[in-house]
């Protein structure tokens, strides 16, 4: 009698998880589908792509898109330009933004509360609306179609987010530490760099991957700073692969799938970073 008691109870837990399961599945499956699609979009003809299903395996597996896209579409170019301009804008935010939200959490001064206040209004202030007073700065600097017309906004628009995710992480770190090493006879930059920043290492992931995301897909600013092609980055590049009376979207396609191949290998790299951060801001809050 207990043993069917046992039985009946354990089942409904059962049904729920695989409930749960066919859910998550389900979700996969929607969130890869439109990589499948672009996969098998990049590789078909414009005769195929508007016949056939959308879904379907590519008749015939046009590889040359690809070199097409690399040779013809100048896609190595804007490649190399938007790693460049995303991976300096990610290091200046990732030094100005947490030697920022260290000395505002840790520091004991008087005006750190409204420097912290001041910072966390610029995630109030849409990124383009300052479109037109940043380009009237940037051509009076002469800065206009060189790298910095887009590293300098993207920096100063994504140090707040990441002021606010690392502050809140070097705020939970015992004031302890610090004061083993000082004793120890570390200085303030090696206290921080060798202790403070390696412990925040999850949210140093998260906001390296938010920088990234939002400089590697930005267009406004690309299109607007920059006009000569040997400064643009994959957007405007993928922009003006579209032609006036034909366009070969075979081509476009193999070049949105090389565009799309480092945001897939930043998130295999760092996925398990952001994991830690979020199960730390749970057991934080």
């Amino acid at each position: 009698m207990s043993t069917t008691t046992v039985v009946i109870q354990k089942r409904p837990g059962f049904i729920g998880k695989l409930l749960l399961q066919a859910f998550l599945v389900l979700v996969a499956i929607t969130q890869i589908y439109p990589l499948v699609w672009l996969a098998f979009f990049s590789l078909k003809d414009n005769g195929e792509i508007f016949s056939g299903d959308v879904l379907s395996f590519p008749k015939k597996f046009l590889w040359s898109n690809y070199a097409k896209a690399l040779s013809d579409g100048n896609i190595l170019s804007y490649f190399f330009n938007s790693v460049l301009v995303t991976a300096l804008s990610i290091i200046l935010v990732l030094i100005l933004a947490s030697m920022t939200g260290y000395a505002i959490t840790r520091m004991n001064w008087k005006l750190s509360n409204l420097t912290m206040t001041l910072i966390l209004l610029g995630m109030m202030v849409p990124i383009h609306a300052a479109l037109l007073p940043l380009f009237m700065v940037l051509k009076n600097l002469h800065l206009l179609n060189t790298y910095w017309s887009l590293i300098i906004p993207y920096v100063a628009f994504g140090i707040p987010m990441a002021v606010f995710i690392l502050g809140s992480f070097f705020k939970g770190i015992p004031r302890e530490l610090e004061e083993s090493a000082v004793i120890d006879g570390c200085g303030i930059y090696r206290t921080f760099f060798s202790i403070i920043l390696p412990l925040v290492s999850p949210a140093v992931a998260t906001v390296a991957i938010f920088t990234f995301l939002s400089c590697w897909n930005e267009l406004m600013f690309a299109v607007t700073f920059i006009n000569n092609t040997a400064y643009q980055t994959l957007t405007v590049g993928m922009m003006s692969m579209v032609g006036t009376y034909i366009t070969q979207w075979g081509i476009i396609g193999a070049g949105l799938m090389i565009s799309t191949i480092p945001t897939i290998i930043i998130y295999l790299l760092l996925n398990k970073q952001v994991q830690k951060s979020m199960i730390a801001g749970a057991v934080k809050g």
